[in-house]
């Protein structure tokens, strides 16, 4: 496929199938476990079209080479696998509670030693890396919306001698490319934006170096942590989208960003589009948008948070984003949510409704739930 196409070309034209007479315009899921002897794939764990439609689809778009999980966290614990035992990772003190729980898990086993930093403080991400063997980035970070200095991170892990990845479920392959800016591998949980319809659950990681490529191949080989043929389906289907539903997510987060700026219940606006945002520049010039999720803060012990929550009708009281459907929720109510979140902070994962809909229901749910 041509180098010059534009992300939203891409994202509907790559990995589609041979242009030959009688072929299909699209790719099937293919039911079997095995397959006849004499070829290269052998049994169905180690491959299968679905999977391979999509990956070369994710891979054109970042920029590598890809490999699809059973699921986002099966992406992640491959990933970190790499590190030797006993080996160090530099992680965000602020990304999805389930790489920090993994994360947590491994160092209570002395699997891993893990540091914790603020991954916006670029000064101290470098102090930190010196000697790990892993510094793991997520930009921006779930759900506090920090923003990551990823090719002056990149290069500082590369001159301490680690591995970089880059966590980039929230900006998605059309607003930010890690491997572009330095970074070794990319993982996505792609139940998220990537499948886009809250139907299926998926992880990816695409990495353009092939020792590291088939070094996590092989821990998903072993581990079986792979795809269902009818999964990887779905995710490229929803993927197919993902232009133009980012397109209008993005358009009403930035909508809803600047009218709850003015809401006098909301003390705080955590959004990199924003021009006051501190991550707003960094973001502006390594992501070519500012993505479909912000955070807000309400101030007070998080009881009315949650209420604002529970009071929506359109808004989905869910733990999930990326769909086409918005979802809210306050996340400080997972026990395993760190507690440097505030406990008020409510995470809007904008969908592709009709913005002034999403606003009433917001507002509404501001005022009644006092």
């Amino acid at each position: 496929m041509a180098s010059d196409l534009d992300p939203s070309t891409v994202v509907v034209h790559a990995g589609r199938p041979e242009r030959v007479p009688n072929a299909p315009v699209g790719d099937s899921p293919v039911f079997s476990s095995t397959y006849v002897a004499g070829g290269d794939r052998g049994y169905g764990r180690f491959g299968n079209d679905a999977w391979t439609a999509l990956e070369e689809t994710l891979g054109a778009l970042e920029g590598g080479r890809g490999l699809t999980f059973a699921s986002g966290m099966a992406a992640v614990a491959a990933v970190c696998d790499l590190v030797p035992v006993g080996g160090r990772i530099v992680a965000p003190q602020h990304a999805y509670s389930g790489v920090l729980a993994l994360l947590d898990q491994h160092a209570a086993s002395g699997r891993l030693r893990v540091e914790k930093v603020n991954i916006a403080d670029t000064d101290a991400v470098i102090q930190a890396v010196a000697g790990a063997d892993m510094l793991w980035i997520e930009s921006p970070t779930n759900p506090a919306m920090e923003v990551a200095d990823i090719p002056a991170l990149s290069a500082a892990g590369h001159d301490a001698g680690a591995t970089v990845v880059v966590d980039n479920t929230f900006a998605t392959p059309l607003l930010q490319q890690p491997l572009k800016l330095g970074a070794d591998v990319v993982m996505h949980s792609a139940t998220k934006f990537i499948a886009g319809h809250s139907d299926v659950i998926l992880g990816a990681v695409i990495t353009a170096d092939e020792d590291l490529w088939a070094a996590i191949e092989l821990r998903r080989r072993g581990s079986g942590a792979i795809p269902g043929p009818m999964e990887a389906w779905l995710g490229l289907r929803g993927l197919r989208t993902l232009a133009l539903r980012l397109e209008r997510a993005q358009s009403n987060a930035a909508f809803l960003a600047e009218r709850l700026l003015q809401h006098p219940r909301v003390s705080r606006v955590r959004y990199p589009g924003l021009p006051d945002d501190p991550g707003h520049a960094r973001a502006a010039a390594q992501m070519s948008g500012f993505g479909a999720i912000l955070s807000i803060e309400l101030g007070g012990d998080g009881e009315y948070a949650q209420r604002v929550c529970e009071s929506t009708e359109l808004w989905v009281h869910a733990t999930s984003l990326g769909g086409v459907e918005s979802m809210l929720e306050r996340r400080r109510r997972w026990a395993m949510e760190v507690e440097t979140i505030p406990v008020d902070l409510i995470r809007l994962a904008v969908g592709i409704e009709h913005p002034d809909d999403l606003w009433a229901d917001l507002e509404h749910a501001l005022k009644t739930a006092t």
